[in-house]
């Protein structure tokens, strides 16, 4: 973990700023409901959104450096450079593709796994669902996301910096679909998710049955997840016991059993 300088204050403070006045306007705008800018929580969203720019993305960064570098050491050379030959709009949907394909598994893993769900709940215990609540997120849990995500673009070598340019889009999308708005991809949404299907995988009675695809829903499609009521849910979390404070949530998992 490194400790924050001023410049990463100010980059903070500059991002936050940029998704505040592009995603709360959305929400006045586009919300199911009458919205509430400091809901319920809103400050423990902000501790998590301080937390995971301040503290957890060095770490993290760090842990994918080290993976992509031993990943480099695979004996793939053939692979990569079949990919490398391919056209970059091709490229850019391969890559869109298997990461969702990973990105399915993985998240549904993290609902059936006890080990995986002891992490991963924590994103579940936000009771108001918007694009701050986004960021409510354990470390440990932001790694194995990250790492899934990542780890195909790992393996057919694809360029360090457009991994980071499809991070940066993953994570605004992760954001979009989280926003309180009732926007939906209309004729696309076949192959494009919306928040309003994410929505529904965080409400309270359908949490870890439905809607595990992060950008497409093909694969919730496929594999009989898919659930779209055509309206937005109306209550959110999780029925279990747990302490909703920034410190206690990032403690909890790490407990030993009772």
């Amino acid at each position: 973990m490194s400790f924050p300088d001023t410049h990463s204050l100010a980059n903070v403070a500059l991002s936050f700023g940029l998704l505040f006045v592009v995603f709360t306007p959305l929400e006045w705008l586009f919300a199911p409901g009458k919205p509430s800018l400091f809901r319920r929580e809103w400050g423990t969203d902000l501790l998590f959104f301080l937390g995971q720019y301040l503290l957890w993305t060095a770490p993290v960064v760090a842990v994918l450096v080290w993976i992509r570098a031993h990943v480099d050491a695979l004996p793939l050379e053939s692979l990569r450079e079949t990919v490398a030959a391919q056209p970059y709009w091709l490229q850019f949907l391969v890559a869109i593709f298997l990461s969702d394909v990973a990105i399915y598994w993985a998240h549904r893993w993290s609902h059936s796994n006890e080990f995986l769900w002891r992490f991963h709940r924590v994103h579940h215990t936000a009771e108001r669902v918007d694009w701050l609540a986004a960021h409510r997120e354990h470390p440990f849990d932001n790694v194995y996301t990250r790492l899934t995500e990542n780890l195909p673009l790992f393996l057919l070598g694809f360029p360090l910096h457009t991994i980071a340019g499809f991070a940066v889009f993953r994570g605004v999308w992760a954001i979009y679909i989280h926003s309180n708005v009732t926007l939906t991809p209309g004729p696309l949404a076949t192959i494009l998710g919306s928040p309003r299907l994410h929505h529904w995988h965080h409400e309270s009675d359908h949490c870890g049955r439905v809607n595990f695809a992060n950008l497409s829903p093909l694969m919730d499609r496929l594999f009989g997840t898919y659930h779209d009521p055509g309206e937005m849910p109306t209550r959110y979390g999780i029925d279990e016991d747990l302490a909703h404070g920034y410190v206690a949530q990032m403690i909890e998992p790490l407990r030993p059993r009772r």
